[in-house]
């Protein structure tokens, strides 16, 4: 029998799994582009947990966002349900949804229990080198029977606020200490894109972030993923660590500076994005000010 997708009945519903968190559900899109652009047919939900519903909100490619519920996910009836998470509640989604083809990567835990089991993107892409998360997503469905093409950008869509002066979107916040540039530094670039550049800075993180060090300039804490990604949607530049926000900043197209320490900018950085990408030769600390706004003046961003 031939791939996946060439069975698939015209109008068939496919239920794609990416629970978490906001990279990995930003790095998804361009696998579903390439997934409706094989089959503009199909019906394509996708299961993700609430909060980070808006990444796929008005997605061409997503005909359905689904919350993480069997029930809701049953309901969907999916002929093909796609586990591009990988965890184990995932699993269960998958298995239990009632669908004719489940599939996951080959090299996860229980892959066995799976009808298809993807290999991986190396050998689908034929290829030697390290993949870009972006690639090894859109490798399934080259391997499910898409037509090989080239991987599109990430694309997320927003609402743009409009705010009366020109703005850069600061995120100085990180999951681990290995990838948070110092506060510090962040501070000093803030002052010169004012400075230097007309840009008024807007720092953004959680609500449990500590914003103290960045008192005196506007701060955007705890605000909802929609209210995030439309301020996101106006800017004039993004800068902060490799995080879901420097992803976001690059799939809505605005120019980006992201700092990388622990993390590899080959699996994790800005896909097809106009973007300066800073490694740190070392601690995280050792990236100098001096590094990141001339990368901001190299991508000619100005008030």
């Amino acid at each position: 029998m031939g791939p996946v997708l060439e069975q698939l009945p015209e109008g068939s519903r496919v239920a794609v799994i990416r629970l978490r968190s906001l990279g990995d559900c930003v790095l998804t899109t361009p696998a579903l582009a390439v997934l409706k652009a094989a089959r503009p047919d199909l019906r394509v939900a996708v299961v993700v947990e609430t909060r980070f519903f808006s990444v796929f909100e008005d997605n061409p490619s997503v005909d359905k966002i689904l919350p993480p519920s069997l029930r809701a996910l049953r309901q969907w009836r999916p002929v093909l349900t796609l586990d591009l998470h990988g965890g184990p509640r995932a699993r269960w989604l998958a298995l239990l949804s009632g669908a004719a083809f489940t599939a996951t990567f080959a090299g996860r835990p229980h892959a066995v229990l799976y009808r298809i089991r993807i290999p991986t993107a190396q050998q689908i892409l034929g290829l030697q080198r390290k993949v870009h998360t972006a690639e090894h997503l859109a490798s399934a469905m080259f391997y499910l029977g898409a037509p090989t093409m080239e991987i599109p950008r990430a694309c997320v869509y927003a609402e743009a606020v409009r705010r009366e002066r020109p703005y850069a979107v600061l995120h100085p916040f990180a999951t681990g200490a290995g990838k948070a540039w110092p506060a510090a530094h962040f501070v000093a670039v803030a002052q010169g894109l004012w400075e230097q550049r007309g840009l008024e800075p807007v720092f953004i993180g959680s609500a449990s972030d500590d914003f103290t060090p960045f008192t005196g300039f506007h701060c955007l804490a705890g605000a909802s993923l929609r209210e995030v990604k439309n301020l996101l949607a106006g800017a004039c530049l993004f800068v902060g660590n490799d995080s879901g926000p420097a992803h976001m900043a690059a799939a809505l197209d605005v120019p980006a500076v992201v700092i990388f320490g622990v993390s590899d900018p080959e699996i994790w950085g800005p896909w097809r994005a106009r973007a300066e990408v800073i490694v740190a030769q070392g601690p995280i600390e050792s990236v100098t000010v001096a590094e990141v706004l001339a990368a901001a003046e190299r991508l000619g961003v100005a008030a």
